[in-house]
Order: structure tokens, then C-alpha cells, then sequence
């Protein structure tokens, strides 16, 4: 039973991809024939912590007005809607974006092809030979070893995936490593400012994990040692816990951080500090 539902959801990501894909592909379409102009998104901060049910509400509605494709699972709306809406309102329609951890039937990269950006790369470890959407690469790619020129890339994305097993000074650094000055690192994952005990549960083939304060702070405290700069008010507290894990029973909700690279501080060694 196990192997024919991993089968089922294989085939229904597959069946989603495309589905996605496709309307990435209208959408751009209209837009050129139409030369419209899409807003930007505004209504997630760079640096938040999902605090209500109703803030997940209110991005699942942005992006419908927006005209973006949804995530099928509700809550990653709203990171995907802050990290996309801070890469936009700072490069504009001209940026080199890499998702690290990436899906294909994930939303930030379509969002960010719909509204005009080609130069767009996603990574992860389960993906076996080069797959393409458009300008769109996806291949094989290790989130601490990116393999990613020094300097080269203007934002890095990286939703809801340092939880799984991500060691994550050596991700800081490879993110600091590769990001152009003025560059952002957009981080979400999974959190609460009480988290449940989760001690035993093992998923992706790593024990689960949920971000605590101490966590988040530990988080900020390497990032700023590498030169990465929390952009935006840090607030750990949340009256809500939106987002469930039903296959563990687990409640908790989000936090999005967003850093700045800062030229001044990049590591001794680094070739772009010449």
C-alpha cells in the first residue's frame, strides 16, 4: 500500500507540474500580448512570523488578484508570496534567482517567471538529469555545495527546507559564498515560539524538526557573521498556530527570514572582496 501511494502522489505532482507550468505559460502570453504591467506583491513583510489563519487567507488572496498559480498547500502561499514580493520589489524584473531545495510544482520560480524573470535555476538533491520550463533549469544540486559561481546570483530562495536536515552554518556560508552584494537570502521553515516535542519522528529520512527562538537566533547570529543582514523587524511571537503536519499531528506555523549581503564582510578568501 505504501509503494501505490507513493506512486499516487508522484503522478499527481507530475499531473500539477504540468498543469502549473501551462498557466505560467498563458500567463506570460497574456501579459506580452496585452503589455500589462502586474503588481507587485506587498501584503508579507521580508522578515515575519505567520501569527493568524486570516494572514494566510489574505496571500492566498493577493495571489489571486495577482493572477499566480497557488501552492496546494494553503500556508506556503504566504512565504512565497513575502520572499517573491521582496526579490521583486528590489531587482525588479532583472535578477538571477536560485531556489535551493526546489520544487517543480512549487510556486516561487513560476511566480517569478510570470512576472518576467528568465534567469532562473533551481536545485535539489532528488532531481536526476536537466529539466527545463521555459528558461526555467532544474537539476541536480546540494544547498552546500550549489555549485554556483562566487558572486553570481542576486537572491537565493530556500522555502521550507533547512528543517530537513540542512546543516545550516555550512548553508549560510555557501549562500554568503555565492550572493552578490546588495544580494537577498530569503529563508522560511517551519517554527513556533513553543515548539511541540517531535522527538522520534523521523520524515525524508531525517528526524523532524520545528524552529524554535533559540533556533531563529542562533540562525541570525551565524547568518550576521557571514556578512548576511536581517532585513526587516524580528518578531517571535505568534497568537496562532496555522499550519498542520496531519501525518504527526503536529501544529505550528512559519517564519520567514530575509537577510541582505553586505560586501564589507564577506569571508577572507572570497575573490569578489578583491
Amino acid at each position: 500500500m505504501a509503494r501505490i501511494r507513493g506512486t499516487l502522489r508522484s503522478a499527481a505532482k507530475r499531473v500539477y507540474e504540468e498543469i502549473l507550468w501551462g498557466r505560467v505559460w498563458l500567463a506570460g502570453t497574456i501579459d506580452r500580448v496585452l503589455s500589462k504591467e502586474r503588481p507587485l506583491p506587498a501584503s508579507v513583510p521580508p522578515t515575519a512570523v505567520l501569527g493568524r489563519s486570516e494572514q494566510v487567507e489574505a496571500a492566498i488572496q493577493e495571489a489571486k488578484t495577482l493572477g499566480l498559480p497557488l501552492h496546494p498547500d494553503r500556508p506556503k502561499n504566504w512565504d512565497s508570496i513575502g520572499a517573491v514580493g521582496v526579490v521583486l520589489r528590489r531587482f525588479g524584473h532583472q535578477a538571477r534567482v536560485l531556489d535551493v531545495g526546489a520544487a517543480r510544482y512549487s510556486v516561487p520560480l513560476p511566480w517569478l517567471r510570470i512576472f518576467g524573470l528568465s534567469d532562473l535555476l533551481g536545485i535539489n538533491l532528488e532531481f536526476g538529469r536537466p529539466t527545463r520550463h521555459g528558461p526555467v533549469l532544474f537539476r541536480h544540486g546540494d544547498a552546500i555545495a550549489t555549485g554556483v559561481p562566487d558572486a553570481s546570483i542576486d537572491a537565493v530562495l530556500c522555502m521550507s527546507v533547512i528543517e530537513h536536515g540542512v546543516p545550516i552554518e555550512d548553508f549560510l556560508a555557501e549562500s554568503a559564498r555565492i550572493l552578490r552584494q546588495g544580494g537577498l537570502l530569503c529563508v522560511s521553515t517551519d517554527y513556533d515560539q513553543e515548539p511541540p516535542p517531535t522527538d522520534g519522528l523521523i520524515a525524508y529520512d531525517v528526524p523532524v524538526r520545528i524552529f524554535g527562538p533559540a533556533d531563529v537566533r542562533h540562525l541570525i547570529d551565524e547568518a550576521q557573521g557571514l556578512g548576511l543582514h536581517l532585513v526587516g523587524d524580528l518578531q517571535l511571537e505568534h497568537e496562532e498556530r496555522p499550519v498542520e503536519w496531519k501525518r504527526f499531528g503536529l501544529r505550528y506555523t512559519f517564519i520567514l527570514l530575509t537577510f541582505e549581503r553586505n560586501e564589507t564582510n564577506r569571508p577572507a578568501g572570497d575573490p569578489s572582496a578583491r
